[in-house]
């Protein structure tokens, strides 16, 4: 039976590429641009799913999280060596493992992050050239030493023992101050975060970009997202290179603009219904008994914490 379908609906064609002019247009950047918005719609899904279970952190008051994670963020900062630190990690992974979150997809997270923004970042100081020190693992040897105006490299370049310990520092403090922030974000809605960081007096205008951006990055994202799906739906083969150039400069600048539009917009809604620029908060949870003795237990393992040596 022959089909009535058309055949260039038949036809299967890549995404990623096309020959045009003896070369190839790759394609694939604008399908991982668009992945990585469609990204913020399921992070923004999951942090309001995961806040939403049953543990003994996700039941703390808003305000006590708040708090704890505020003294245990000054606690990593102050602590000198690395057996707090890695204290530190173990207890905000017990605290991570009871909270019943994925902890493989938890510490994944965690772990490039800390592993760009600590280790990476700090590699160079392991270096005698960076960091003076008796060398352990020494990694290259020239022919004598040099001194470039304030600079000295010495003969023999390597890793130092003072430079590998304050790599460790470094990298375990990022990694316990991303690992107790994201736990603190997954296990307490977004409101609730808003409204203990207002009791705390954190000023209102930082308040209102916070919720503001949170907000809207959502909503011009899967206005985003639309206009490539709605785009995709009406073509019939691939791009060219020029096209889909002109394409993405074109809803770059339809997005600033309804972006400067909707901020506008919200903005005059904002004042018709009285805004005056005060965040305002008419309810308030009363703190039970479960709230401060959990709460004081938790400040008190972070002051342990701050004892060790």
């Amino acid at each position: 039976m022959k089909s009535d379908i058309p055949a260039f609906l038949l036809k299967s064609s890549s995404t990623s590429s096309e020959m045009r002019g003896g070369g190839r247009v790759d394609m694939s950047y604008l399908e991982k641009g668009i992945r990585g918005f469609a990204e913020l719609f399921t992070e923004g899904y999951a942090q309001w799913d995961l806040s939403s279970k049953r543990s003994f952190l996700h039941d703390l008051d808003a305000r006590i999280k708040i708090v704890f994670w505020i003294v245990l963020i000054v606690v990593i900062s102050l602590k000198r060596s690395v057996l707090p630190e890695a204290t530190i990690s173990l207890f905000v992974f017990i605290l991570t493992a009871l909270c019943r979150l994925n902890m493989i997809v938890f510490y994944k997270k965690v772990l490039v992050l800390g592993f760009v923004f600590g280790f990476l970042v700090s590699a160079p100081s392991a270096l005698n050239v960076i960091v003076p020190g008796k060398v352990i693992i020494p990694l290259l040897t020239l022919s004598r030493p040099y001194d470039y105006w304030i600079y000295h490299v010495p003969q023999i370049i390597g890793l130092t023992e003072r430079g590998i310990s304050i790599i460790s520092l470094l990298t375990l403090r990022v990694l316990n101050s991303l690992s107790i922030s994201f736990l603190i974000l997954y296990t307490t809605p977004f409101a609730d975060i808003i409204k203990a960081l207002k009791i705390i007096k954190v000023p209102d205008t930082f308040l209102i970009i916070i919720s503001m951006t949170y907000k809207y990055i959502f909503t011009f994202a899967h206005i985003v997202s639309d206009m490539h799906l709605a785009k995709k739906a009406r073509l019939a083969s691939v791009t060219g290179r020029i096209e889909a150039r002109e394409w993405i400069a074109g809803r770059i600048a339809f997005v600033f603009k309804k972006t400067q539009t909707e901020c506008d917009e919200v903005f005059k809604a904002m004042l018709s219904r009285g805004f005056s620029g005060e965040i305002r908060l008419y309810h308030y949870r009363k703190l039970t008994g479960k709230d401060w003795s959990t709460g004081l237990c938790l400040i008190a393992a972070a002051m342990a914490c701050l004892l060790m040596k």
